[in-house]
Order: C-alpha cells, then structure tokens, then sequence
C-alpha cells in the first residue's frame, strides 16, 4: 500500500461533509485518510467498476464507482496530475478513467440517468448534478407530474456542515418520453415506481431489522432503544432521538470491564453527532456481561442470500453484547477492536484511572489507547509524541498512586491520574513493547517518575541524576553543600545539575528537618534580637537577605565512601568518551546510566565489593577522626545518616 503516487490536501465529498486528507493509489486499490485521523476510505482495485474524471470551478474531480453503487467523489487535483494519474489507473487498477464535463449554463430542465444507485440529472450532454438512491428515505406523488424525493436526515450531517439536502422535487410532464406512461400510470409515477426499486424505500424500508430495548448508554448519557435498520441506526430515548448513518460508523470497539458484570460497546463516528453544541464522537453503549438473548432478524431470505451473504444469520442467540456487534457489523461493515495482550495485576484488559476529573478505565489497545466511559477519549499510537511516568503527589506523601501523561504530536496532551503503583511494570512493559518514546529514560529534566520508586532496584539506575555531579567529584571545596547537615553527600544533584531528585537521595521533607535544626540551634547560641528574625523587605537599608556565612569544608575529614556504581562510572568514562568524542557530560551520564541498569548482579559485583571496602575505610578513618562533620554511609545507593 505504500506504493504509488500519494496526493495531499484532496477533499472527499458526501454527505457527511467536504473532508480534507490524503489519496494514495496503489496497485491494490485506492485509499483515502482523513487529514488529522478518522475516517479511512479503501477501495479494492477487484471492486472498482468504473472511473471519472470532471472538471469543477479551479480544480478537478476523480469519481470512483464501485459494484456496490457507492460512489466517492474525490477533489483538489491539478492538470497535471489527470494525465499521469489516468495512466496509473489503467495499467494498475485496469478501468480506463471516462471524461465527464459539468453544465454549468444554469438550466434546470433536461434527462435523469439512473444508474446503479446514482441518480444524474444531465442537461443536454452534460452533468448537472448528481446524488446517491442510497440516502432517500422516502419519495412521494404531489399532483400527478411531481415527485418529491426525501433524503436522510442523520444526526451526524451537521455535524461539519451548515446545510444539508433534505429534499428535492422533480417535474415530469405528460409528454416526457424517457418514462412513457399511460391513462392509469403518468410518467412521474413510472418514474417514482422506478426509483423506488433502486433506492429500496417505502414502508418496508423503515422498518426495524432488529431492536433492543432499554439499553443503558453513557455518552450521550441515558437509557435508549436502540434500533438497527438496513442503513442506518436509531437511539430512542424519553428526551432524545438520534438518528445515524451506517456511512458514518467508523469501528466498533468490544472492551469487558476488569472485575465487573458489565461489557463496554463502543460506536465511534465520523462525523461525530451532535446534541446542542456539544459533539459526541463515540457513543458508549453498557450491557450486562451475562445476559443472554435471542433475536430474529426482520429480513426476507432473498435479501439475506444476496446483499448480507456472509455477514448476517437469519437468527442470533448468545451475550447481547456478541449478538449486538454482530448484527451491527454485519448491517454496517465496520470493524471490531478487542483488547490485546494486555493485561493488568487483577488480569483484567484495562487499569483504573482518571482523566479530566472524572472517573474511569484506561484499555491499553494494540493500535492505541482508550479511556471510558467518560469521556471517552481514543488516542491511536501514531498520534503519540512521547509518553512520560509521573509522581502521583509533587511532594512523594503518597506513593500508591503514579499519572501517566501522553501527548500528542499536535502538542496536545492527556493526563491520566490515579493509576495504581502496582501497575507500573506492566504498562511500562506494554508501553515499551510498542516502540513509544518513553521520557522517563534519562531523557533529560522531563523524567519525573523512574525506576527509583519501584522496588526492582536493578530495573533502572537509581544514580542517574547522581552521577552528573559525582562521578568526576575531587576533595575540593564544594561551596552549594557546605552547610551543616546538607553537606554534600558525594552524589547528590547540584542546583545547576536540571535534574530531580531521585528516591536514592533524600526527599524534599527529610531536607528541610536538618536545615530547621541548624537554625534553631544558631538562634540559640547568638540569640539575636526578634526584630533581625524579620526578613528585610525592598526598601530597607540593607538593600537585600543577609547570606548566612558558609562554612569550609574540613581538608582533614575522610574522603566520602563511593557505591558501586560510582567506581564503574570512573572505570567506563573514558571508554565511553574515547567511542563517543565530543559528547557532553550529561549524555556521558545517560550512557552510564544505561549501560549499568543492563548488567547482571554477576557483573556489577566487583564494583560492589570495592563499594563494601571503601565503605569500611570510610567507617574505620570516621572512627578516629575528632572534627563535627556528620557520618554519612553509602551502600549500593541506599544513603543514611549516622
């Protein structure tokens, strides 16, 4: 499908609307993609019957007609392009494109062709217009010359548009001799009689191939009778009805709700209906898991054996929620998505979550991802940007929870709360199956959330952040994490490091203790006045905050006991920096990082024996020193005071 010329910014028309996207005509067919995701038109090249061309005001038009009698009118394509895409379609799709020309001399008096399901209205040898038998819903006799077709009026048309074709009438004179008549019959009823066989209206036309009652629909919220016709479907509730085309059903989503008895059947549309100002792209159907039912389809067998061959049964029996997307996809066409390979700690298909302030589940898809039931947002893989782990609480109080933010390529972003901690691993898992880009990898100051917090300590390296500023660190003075209590714990991140503290390092409430402490005690022993514990404002003498005089570090205090994989990082930097030249520090981190979570505890043992006897030095040389530096041990990247 990747072969063959692609062509941007073409428009297909109907009545749903004038959409924008892209035509490709491959060797296989032709396919259409709606600009910015939805709707996707594929033609099978076994399935085209016949081809157009037609010049419109500043552009031309390519008609594809299928054995079906659908007809899709694509525009916005130039002069050059009808030659070469014209030889195209005859040595590939082999239909030779016919040449139509359009009346554009206003008259409104001329000849009705009816071929397939096409109705033309042609002035003299030319095209007037043109719609599709398929949207009549009725046609009626007005006098005996008149005839007045009615087109559906979905609620999904005005969606896009302002206006919509809900009626047209026709005038056939006695002495038409296209449709010749007689005494009892005049041309306009021959004429009605034939379009009613084409089009398939009248009584029969509208009635209900199959109908459930009382089903519980969340978006647009409500309890429905929910029927299902030849063309279209009906919503029936006490204050709503909404009416909807087969043509605007784009796929049919099967998603079990994890540890509940009931099963989500989702309709998503396009264009979407409308109920006020508010659209609802998807409409989210609830049936009991359970329930079992039996239905008989309302179809001669004629119809069954010729038009639904293949795709309906006479009669269903089974879960509603089975029998329904059955009968439905058989009436419509479209597609079911069931969940994948997925699954949760509770071995259900999706993980509880939050979105927007509301409540619901999140179904991790094989093509995407999809929060019900309200609202029901679908975010497909290729709209992705990058997705990014993050803490459920800023200040860590709460450590159950974890948030998933994804945001789209369209700079659009979605935020997905309250996703319970044991479910990290196997969205994780799930995530990076996919190939999406994850931000929690060492990608920079964006990671908030990694491995740290989960209790897999070799999942991810818990010294990322650290080793930018320790890897490389000397005995000289550091004058950012010199005071006492907050001295520098030969790992920690420094203020111009961009990085967050990992769950190594101490969290933001166990900083704040020591630094309360070295207050208190300093106002014990100067005891200033009460009026110098006020901080001076703008327009004192002082001009500004009086810095705290820092204090120097002890020259003769014992050197700091280093991890694990801190001698690692001093053993791998120069190769990595001798493979990589020119690359900056951050990234020589990154590497590090990287390439330390991949090892076996087989591999990193060596540096871990050298971390267990340099912390002995460290401990024994602390024994005799005398000076009033705090003792800090560091063991495999666990920190604690002493």
């Amino acid at each position: 499908m990747t072969d063959g010329p692609l062509y941007n910014n073409i428009l297909l028309g109907g009545r749903g609307g004038t959409n924008s996207g892209q035509l490709r005509v491959h060797p296989g067919g032709i396919a259409w993609k709606k600009q910015g995701g939805g709707k996707v038109v594929e033609v099978d090249k076994v399935d085209v019957v016949g081809v157009t061309w037609m010049k419109i005001p500043r552009t031309y038009q390519l008609g594809i007609r299928t054995k079906d009698g659908v007809f899709y009118k694509f525009t916005g394509f130039r002069d050059q392009d009808v030659s070469s895409l014209t030889t195209y379609i005859q040595t590939n799709i082999g239909v030779t494109p016919a040449e139509k020309q359009l009346s554009v001399s206003g008259r409104n008096w001329g000849e009705v062709d009816l071929n397939g399901n096409m109705l033309t209205f042609v002035v003299g040898s030319k095209h007037g217009f043109e719609v599709s038998l398929a949207d009549v819903s009725q046609t009626q006799m007005q006098g005996k010359n008149d005839v007045v077709l009615e087109f559906h009026v979905d609620d999904t048309t005005g969606a896009n548009e302002k206006d919509s074709l809900v009626e047209m009438s026709f005038h056939i004179p006695n002495s038409n001799t296209q449709y010749v008549g007689d005494e009892n019959r005049p041309p306009a009823q021959v004429f009605r009689d034939k379009i009613m066989s084409m089009a398939d209206v009248g009584p029969s036309g509208e009635e209900a191939v199959v109908t459930f009652e009382g089903i519980a629909i969340l978006t647009p919220r409500g309890r429905y009778s929910v029927e299902l016709h030849a063309s279209f479907l009906r919503l029936q509730g006490q204050a709503n009805d909404f009416k909807i085309q087969y043509s605007s059903v784009m796929r049919l989503f099967l998603l079990p709700k994890s540890n509940q008895p009931h099963t989500f059947v989702v309709v998503t549309l396009d264009p979407p209906i409308r109920k006020g100002q508010t659209l609802y792209p998807h409409i989210v159907l609830q049936f009991e898991t359970e329930f079992v039912v039996e239905s008989t389809l309302s179809l001669s067998e004629d119809v069954l054996n010729t038009k639904y061959k293949g795709k309906l049964e006479p009669s269903y029996k089974g879960l509603i929620h089975e029998v329904f997307t059955s009968i439905l996809r058989g009436l419509c066409g479209a597609k079911i998505t069931r969940p994948g390979k997925f699954r949760s700690c509770q071995d259900g298909y999706a993980v509880k979550s939050s979105l927007k302030a509301e409540d619901g589940v999140l179904y991790p898809l094989e093509k995407g991802f999809f929060f019900l039931p309200k609202p029901p947002t679908l975010i497909l893989h290729d709209e992705i940007e990058f997705v990014e782990f993050e803490r459920h609480a800023a200040a860590g109080t709460n450590m159950h929870y974890f948030d998933l933010l994804v945001k789209l390529k369209s700079e659009q972003e979605h935020l997905f709360r309250n996703i319970q901690r044991n479910e990290y691993h196997n969205l994780f898992d799930f995530i990076s199956g996919k190939g999406l880009k994850i931000m929690n990898l060492g990608d920079g100051p964006t990671a908030k959330m990694g491995e740290p917090d989960v209790p897999d300590d070799d999942a991810l390296d818990p010294h990322l952040e650290r080793i930018k500023n320790a890897v490389e660190e000397s005995d000289e003075e550091d004058s950012d994490y010199s005071v006492k209590g907050v001295e520098d714990d030969g790992g920690s991140p420094s203020d111009d490091s961009g990085g967050e503290d990992s769950d190594a390092s101490l969290s933001g409430a166990e900083k704040e203790k020591p630094t309360k402490k070295e207050s208190k005690k300093e106002a014990s022993t100067s005891k200033p006045a009460p009026a110098s514990k006020r901080k001076p404002k703008d327009g004192d003498e002082d001009g500004g905050k009086k810095k705290k005089p820092k204090k120097k570090k002890d020259p003769n205090a014992p050197k700091k006991a280093m991890s694990g994989f801190m001698f690692f990082s001093q053993t791998e930097r120069e190769n990595i920096k001798k493979n990589n030249p020119g690359i900056s520090f951050t990234d020589t981190a990154k590497a590090l990082g990287e390439q330390w979570k991949k090892m076996t505890a087989e591999e990193k043992e060596p540096f871990e024996a050298k971390a267990k006897a340099d912390q002995k030095r460290y401990k024994d040389a602390m024994a005799g020193y005398k000076g009033d530096a705090p003792t800090t041990v560091i063991d495999s990247g666990n920190e604690s005071s002493e």
